[in-house]
Formats: C-alpha cells, structure tokens, sequence
C-alpha cells in the first residue's frame, strides 16, 4: 500500500479503506473455520488412529479453552511490536498447523496441531477484533465491525459442512490440506492488503486489572459468560433436540443447520448497522430476543413446524451476539481496545467451554428439554445484566 493509504488506514479519515478490513475478515474466517474442521471430521478421524471419538472430541474442544487462555498472553508476549506482523506471523502458524493435522500420525501429533490453533485462535480474535479502529473512520465502525466478525458467522455456516464434504470425497486429512492452502492464500491477501498497525505502548499485566476495575468492563464480560455459555449450553445438543424433541428426520437437518447459520450472517450484519451509540439497546434486544427464542424451543419445539421456525428466529438472535458485545467492549474501554478485546475473546471462548460442560451434564442427568429450559434462563440472567449494563454506559458517558 501507499504511504497516503498506510496513514488513511492508521489514522482513519473521511472515506474508509475497505481492502484491509475484507482481509482481516478473511482471516477470522479462516481460523474459526479450522476450529471447527473437526466436528464433521470426527468419526473417520477416530478411525484412522484407533482411538476413541471422546478422544478425538478434544480436537474441538482443546483450541477453544486454550484461545480463552492465549488471547491475553498474546498481546503481553508481543510487547510494542506492529499488529501486522503479529497478525502475519500467526497466520502462517495457522498455515503450519493445518498441516501438521493433514500429516499427523498419531492422536497426539494431531492434538498438538491443534493447541497451536488455539494459540492461533486466542491472538487473531484479539487482534482482529479491536482493529475496525484503526482501519475506517468511526461512522464505518460499526459495519467494518461486522465484516471482520462476520468471518466467524460464516465459518459457523461453512466450516462443519465443508470439512464433511471434502472427507466424503477424499478423507478427512485432505480437509486439512485444503483449508492449510486457503489459509495461505488469506496469509498472502493480507501481506498485501494489510498497512503497518503500530502500536505506541506494550500491553502490561497491570493493564488487565485496571481494566477489569472499570463497571462497563465488568458487566460486558458477565453478559459475555451469561449470554455465550447459555446458547452453547443448547445449541451444542441442537441436532438430538430436533431429531428427538421436535420429530424432525435426520435428512433434514442438515439443510436447517445450514438455513439457521445463513439466519446468523444476516443477525450479523444487522446488529453491524445499528448506531453504536444505541449499542446498550441493541444488547437488551439480542439478550431478549435469544432469551424468548430458547422458552419458545422449550414450548413450541416439540413439532417440526415449530422447531423450524424457532430455529431460524434463534440463528437471527445469536448471529448479532459477537458483533454487538464486541461493540460495546470497544465503548466501554475507548483507551484500551486490544485489552478489553484480548478480555472479551477470553471470556467468549471460555464460556463455549462451560456452556457445552454444562449442557451435558443437564442432558446426562435430566432431559433434552430441561438443558433448554436452563439454557434459556441463562440467557434471562443475561437479559437483565444487559439493562444494567445500559445504565452503567449512559452513567459513565455523561
């Protein structure tokens, strides 16, 4: 890039550089994509090593609670160095991760990779995630906002079908291939498109604590925890729950899986354009919404018409979640965004872990429809934290 387009997409401007943040978008994609690989490659991955699919599961589970744990040590470790070259480096970890699992010859290898990509995973969210600052100009935040987590709405779409579909036609180490070159090819659009991101002061340890001292912080996090582990807690059991609660047949559920994800793009770019000056309505919305959307499955999800329909209105709900509470973070500490991003991916992912913990010990020792019923209480908790939360904000703008 230019000299004139490097200062444009530091220092923002009048009129946004949209390249950069297509890119970085790319990369969110890329990465949540290679978390997610494993799901639909489970079984043929079990096979192949002889080891059992609980095994195999933390594959899944692995890059999650170590990208909660990596986020904030990823920014202390790097010290003062440019985001890009943080941003690049951890791209082509990715690149080597992804074949290393193509390669791996054992389970072990194999889980290895995969703590690399939970190192991966924890740096570009925290990275990526605070960038849309530093890139466009504050009325295109919001929407730049949007486009770089909507590479992790998309990946939620894609990543469990393509990896599925690729090991139907080749096998499941061919998947890693694939995704080892399209991640290459993301590693070279943003050596291209990506302008120098400096930063003038190393993130510190203290830096956590003071910021975690600040109400708005506090709150963003808990409606963070509340929000993520409530969805995760039903929506990791989703399919038993329309095959056996709403009577839906299993050729189907592909295909409403696929129509929930695409309800979750739009729920994300929705929630991008709304003013970010309303970001405390927008929480209350989207807590609301998801809350009443996991009550109606719990009442209404016992047909298949019923469990369709909640469906697609809950991909719409949870789709903005991500988007909208990166938002708020990014209001709630103006000084510090890479911190309180570093904070939030921790938390967001941390709570994928707890939700899912906790949804199978309510299947396990209760039912389908009383994790759902939990679920949606979860999120109630969540709803109410939302409107103290838009106190907290007004208060502290004033």
């Amino acid at each position: 890039m230019t000299q004139d387009k490097t200062k444009l997409a530091v220092y923002g401007a009048d009129k946004p550089v949209w390249r950069p943040v297509i890119a970085i978008g790319l990369s969110t994609f890329a990465v949540v994509t290679t978390e997610m690989l494993p799901i639909g490659l489970l079984t043929p991955m079990a096979a192949s090593f002889g080891s059992p699919v609980g095994a195999a599961g933390l594959a899944i589970s692995l890059p999650a609670l170590l990208a909660g744990l990596f986020a904030p040590v990823v920014l202390v470790v790097s010290g003062g160095m440019d985001r890009r070259r943080i941003l690049i480096r951890l791209l082509i970890l990715l690149v080597l991760a992804n074949l290393a699992c193509a390669v791996a010859p054992s389970i072990g290898w194999l889980l290895a990779a995969r703590i690399l990509v939970g190192f991966c995973m924890g740096g570009v969210w925290a990275i990526a995630g605070g960038s849309a600052p530093r890139l466009v100009p504050q009325p295109s935040q919001g929407m730049a906002t949007a486009v770089i987590f909507g590479g992790v709405a998309a990946a939620s779409v894609f990543g469990v079908p393509t990896g599925a579909l690729i090991s139907d036609l080749a096998d499941w180490r061919t998947a890693f291939g694939v995704m080892a070159a399209f991640s290459g090819l993301v590693l070279l659009l943003n050596l291209w498109a990506l302008p120098p991101l400096p930063v003038r002061h190393s993130v510190r340890p203290r830096q956590f604590v003071e910021l975690l001292g600040r109400p708005s912080v506090r709150l963003g996090l808990g409606i963070t925890l509340l929000l993520v582990a409530g969805h995760f807690m039903a929506y990791t059991f989703v399919r038993p729950s329309l095959q056996m609660l709403s009577g839906i047949p299993t050729h189907w559920v592909g295909l409403l899986l696929f129509a929930y994800g695409a309800a979750g793009v739009a729920g994300n770019f929705i929630a991008g354009a709304l003013p970010a000056r309303r970001i405390g309505a927008t929480l209350i919305l989207i807590s609301g919404s998801l809350a009443s959307t996991l009550f109606a499955f719990h009442i209404l999800g016992t047909t298949a018409s019923g469990g369709t329909l909640v469906l697609i209105v809950w991909g719409l709900a949870y789709g903005g979640v991500s988007v909208a509470l990166q938002t708020w973070m990014m209001r709630a500490a103006p000084d510090a965004i890479e911190v309180a991003t570093s904070l939030f991916v921790a938390v967001f992912n941390l709570a994928i872990a707890l939700g899912s913990l906790l949804g199978g010990q309510a299947v396990d020792r209760l039912d389908l429809q009383t994790n759902m019923l939990m679920a949606a209480v979860l999120t109630t908790t969540a709803l109410g934290l939302a409107l103290v939360a838009r106190r907290s904000l007004a208060r502290s703008s004033r």
